[in-house]
C-alpha cells in the first residue's frame, strides 16, 4: 500500500451550515485525481432536514421552522442538528479497492465499533441502511459515489434534542423510534465520541490519520452546479 492510499486527511469543521459543505464535497470530489489524499469531514450542523435523491416530500410532515434542502446523497429524509456527530469520508473507493455495498458495511461497522466503546450494543438492519440499538436508530448514514469516490456520509446522535425527527418519517420509515448515545447510557461528550469515532474510521481503513486542520478546502466554485 503506497503512501497516498495510507493516509486520511482528518478536518474538525466544528458547527457549519449544511450547504456550504455540501457544495465543497461536490467541489472536492470533482477536483481530486489520483495523487488525491482521502479526507473525513467531522462536522456539527444547525437544525436542518436533507432529502435525498429516493426521497419524498410526503415523509416531511411538519417541518416547521426547519429549512428541508434536497440533496444529491442516496436515501430518503433525515435530521441534522446540534449534538450530533456528521462524518463526511471522502474516499478513493477504486484505489482502496472497496466495492460501494462494503463501504456502506464499513461505515456502519465503524459506528457499531464506536458505540461498543461507550458500552453500547448496536447491530445493522437488513435492508434499512443505519445502526441501531434498543430497537431504535442511534445512527443513520446515506453515500454518494462519483468517479468512484465517495462523498456524505453518516450522522451518529450523541446528545440532541430528538424532537425533530417528530416532524418526519425517519429514512422513509413511519413511526421508526430514534434515540442517541445519551439516553442509552452512552457518553454526551461530543469531542471524545468524535476522536474515538475518527479512529475507528482510521482502524476500519487500514491508515494513518493525518490533522488537516479545522478549515474546508480551498477549491474554485464550478460555473456549472454539480448533479
Amino acid at each position: 500500500m503506497d503512501a497516498v492510499t495510507q493516509s486520511l486527511n482528518v478536518r474538525q469543521l466544528g458547527r457549519q451550515p449544511y450547504e456550504p459543505v455540501w457544495r465543497a464535497m461536490q467541489r472536492f470530489t470533482d477536483h481530486r485525481d489520483e495523487h488525491t489524499l482521502d479526507e473525513l469531514w467531522v462536522v456539527e450542523h444547525p437544525p436542518v432536514f436533507t432529502v435525498g435523491q429516493a426521497g419524498g416530500m410526503e415523509h416531511v410532515l411538519a417541518p416547521g421552522d426547519i429549512p428541508v434542502i434536497h440533496v444529491d446523497r442516496g436515501g430518503q429524509v433525515t435530521y441534522h442538528g446540534p449534538g450530533q456527530i456528521v462524518a463526511y469520508p471522502l474516499i478513493n473507493l477504486e484505489r482502496r479497492n472497496i466495492g460501494v455495498r462494503s463501504m456502506v458495511t464499513l461505515i456502519e461497522q465503524v459506528i457499531i465499533d464506536t458505540l461498543a466503546e461507550f458500552s453500547i450494543a448496536a447491530q445493522r438492519r437488513e435492508k434499512a441502511p443505519g445502526v441501531y440499538a434498543a430497537d431504535q436508530k442511534v445512527a443513520s448514514l446515506g453515500l454518494r459515489v462519483r468517479k468512484g469516490c465517495t462523498f456524505h456520509g453518516l450522522a451518529l446522535n450523541v446528545a440532541m434534542d430528538l424532537e425533530p425527527f417528530l416532524r418526519i418519517n425517519p429514512c422513509g420509515f413511519a413511526g421508526m423510534q430514534v434515540t442517541d448515545m445519551k439516553s442509552l447510557g452512552g457518553s454526551d461528550d461530543y469531542s471524545e465520541v468524535s476522536a474515538t469515532l475518527i479512529q475507528q474510521f482510521a482502524n476500519a481503513l487500514n491508515t494513518q490519520p493525518i490533522v488537516a486542520g479545522d478549515q474546508l478546502p480551498a477549491l474554485k466554485e464550478h460555473t456549472t452546479e454539480a448533479a
